[in-house]
């Protein structure tokens, strides 16, 4: 049975430059890269070298700890370069498109009539494996082991998020097929959760098999982590997984062609965007094709993602393996005149320190600025006014600090990720960097429970 469920603490940030609802096809560029940093709690082991040549789907690493989880590439062509940092820590992996797009074979299927052991099989060598995340601490998966449930967040809250009803149009066979994937996978629910305030798309009312969810408020609303607190709530031993809508797209075409296409629409987003639209992509594209003669000036920040929870890249930098948003907004490297005594009728504030507030519907052009610098972590209450989750993030923040395993345990840093933090991060009066010190936190949990 559906359940509705309304939140009422959170923050939706009015920023410019939200998508246009038009598609565009450009030319793919030349590079595309995987980067085994968008993946957490794999230690990759690299399987081809510069100038080997790749199919779709060819395996490039696997991971030293999970043997059996291959990441693979998402196009044919050649390895360009293996980039590494410090201590010959493996950054990215490089991969010059060819002029044909070569697919390796992995074979049509119904998952409706397969084991879970031969569709996980199937996964596996697919390179596939890795677009579900586990909760709790955000990791792939271990391929031996089965979630109590599976969900899939219908939509994004997080600012100048894609429109997942526009990007989803017309894939009904692709997502009915990866949901089928899915109830292979788990002996429970397959939630799909989706945004009560607006009409249901064609492709999620048609959609079988699933439990259709309804959520309303603002951001976090869309966070799965969010989802999962208030429908099926993470404890220390329950394995929870989750997907993204596209990625659900990702493993139907996999069973419905036998080949692994990593196509993906990719909303460019932002105030410095001259035609913020969406793009028919490839998972790890480069942005030089849809950046080019497409922002305003230089002096900016270029980010995968969303600005809350999104990576940092330079101009010519590649997507991100789980992203379908690209943003783009000005650096904040300069000094504000008067500071906190300007009015303010300009800058948008969580809390009303600025004239602003009079203007509800009006739109703002966000920066990098700190707006101040760290200071003394106080308790403020900011936190609790936008966290939808029956958690006192800051003493859980304090606790990770302080490495008290315990008290992070009954906290709830079983339910959390950076994401679903994020939002505190930017109210924070402190100016505290909670997402990563919630993730020294979570890599110090996988020590102590390993």
């Amino acid at each position: 049975m559906s359940k509705v469920i309304k939140l009422k603490k959170g923050l939706d940030i009015p920023l410019k430059g939200k998508a246009e609802r038009i598609l565009i096809k450009p030319d793919m560029p030349e590079l595309f890269a995987v980067k085994p940093s968008d993946f957490h709690g794999i230690r990759p082991k690299m399987l081809v070298h510069p100038d080997d040549p790749v199919k779709a789907g060819t395996p490039l690493f696997f991971d030293k700890y999970n043997p059996d989880v291959y990441f693979t590439s998402p196009v044919s062509g050649k390895i360009v370069e293996v980039n590494r940092g410090a201590r010959r820590k493996i950054l990215e992996v490089i991969i010059k498109k060819g002029d044909t797009m070569i697919y390796e074979e992995f074979g049509k299927a119904d998952p409706l009539s397969l084991s879970s052991e031969e569709i996980v099989s199937r996964l596996l060598k697919s390179g596939l494996w890795p677009l579900l995340k586990q909760r709790p601490f955000g990791l792939i998966p271990k391929p031996e082991q089965r979630p109590r449930s599976v969900f899939i967040s219908g939509f994004d809250t997080a600012p100048l998020a894609p429109d997942y009803d526009f990007v989803m149009k017309d894939s009904g066979d692709e997502f009915q097929a990866g949901i089928n994937v899915l109830r292979q996978l788990t002996e429970g629910k397959v939630h799909l959760n989706v945004c009560g305030d607006y009409p249901l798309s064609s492709v999620y009312e048609n959609a079988t098999g699933v439990q259709l969810n309804y959520f309303s408020g603002p951001h976090p609303a869309g966070n799965p982590g969010v989802q999962i607190h208030h429908l099926d709530p993470i404890h220390k031993k329950g394995k929870v997984w989750h997907i993204a809508p596209q990625d659900v797209l990702i493993l139907g075409r996999l069973f419905l062609n036998g080949v692994v296409d990593f196509s993906r629409t990719v909303a460019l987003t932002g105030s410095e965007v001259l035609k913020p639209r969406y793009y028919k992509t490839v998972m790890g594209a480069s942005v030089n094709t849809i950046l080019k003669d497409n922002v305003k000036k230089a002096g900016l920040r270029y980010i995968s993602g969303n600005v809350l929870s999104g990576k940092k890249i330079p101009s010519d930098g590649f997507i991100g393996f789980f992203d379908s948003q690209v943003t783009v907004i000005p650096e904040g490297n300069y000094h504000r005149f008067m500071g906190w005594a300007d009015p303010g009728l300009d800058r948008f504030s969580a809390s009303r320190a600025f004239f602003s507030w009079l203007m509800p519907s009006r739109k703002y052009v966000h920066d990098t600025n700190y707006n101040g610098g760290p200071r003394a972590y106080v308790m403020t209450g900011e936190y609790e006014k936008v966290l939808p989750m029956d958690i006192i993030a800051q003493q859980l923040i304090k606790a990770i600090i302080v490495e008290d395993i315990d008290k992070m345990e009954n906290l709830g840093i079983y339910e959390v990720i950076e994401e679903d933090l994020a939002l505190c991060e930017y109210v924070c009066t402190s100016k505290t960097e909670v997402q990563s010190i919630l993730r020294s936190g979570i890599e110090m949990m996988i020590k102590e429970t390993s």
